[in-house]
């Protein structure tokens, strides 16, 4: 039988509990906004900005490109907490080191795009570490729709692995359509709304004030 209270004990003992953050089992459904259709016939993704060369891949072409399997921690700023979870896409970083995209010296932030507009900002060395992943399933299954399918950004915290900046999950864009980036910062859509810029969940970084 399930204690969630004897479980959160153990993962706050084990480190692996922010402050602030309680144990949930079930995955709560947060966004701004309608959910999205999706077309594989006309969705794309981009990636423009300080890059040698833009790029454009179709959905198919997507799926295409190398992909991992990254077990995460995920941290929401309404303070649920997940452990544990298994999730599959496109690092970007592996991107980089494969020459399927070449950065300027001058890019230092990313800009996530998404549907209707809406932005997630990270800095360079965040998007380029391991626990941000461009999500396409979860849990062995496509993202379902409520949860940003077909693409969404991805960052937690890696089990037994430190050094690495995590962010509350918010950073993590669902229904993504792009990458920019960019050599100077631009808050994001919750950014503008008053939420931390940064957003460490270790420093219960969740407003501005």
């Amino acid at each position: 039988m399930f204690d969630r209270f004897t479980q959160q004990r153990h993962m706050a003992e084990a480190g692996r509990l922010p402050p602030g953050q309680a144990l949930t089992r079930k995955f709560p459904v947060l966004h701004y906004g309608p959910v999205p259709e999706f077309n594989p016939a006309t969705w794309d993704f981009l990636i423009w900005g300080e890059v040698e060369e833009p790029r454009h891949f179709t959905w198919d072409e997507f799926l295409r490109l190398p992909r991992r399997r990254v077990t995460m921690d995920i941290h929401c700023v309404t303070r649920w907490s997940k452990f544990d979870t298994v999730w599959e896409g496109v690092l970007v970083k592996d991107l980089v080191a494969q020459g399927i995209l070449r950065l300027k010296p001058t890019a230092r932030y990313v800009i996530q795009h998404a549907e209707y507009g809406f932005t997630a900002n990270l800095p360079l060395e965040v998007v380029l570490q391991d626990n941000f992943l461009l999500a396409t399933h979860y849990n062995g299954q496509p993202l379902t729709p409520e949860h940003g399918y077909p693409v969404r950004g991805v960052i937690g915290a890696l089990p037994g692995r430190e050094g690495l900046k995590v962010t509350y999950f918010w950073k993590g864009a669902k229904w993504l359509r792009g990458l920019e980036f960019t050599a100077e910062d631009r808050p994001g859509f919750w950014e503008r709304a008053g939420y931390h810029n940064e957003a460490d969940v270790w420093k219960e970084q969740r407003t501005q004030w």
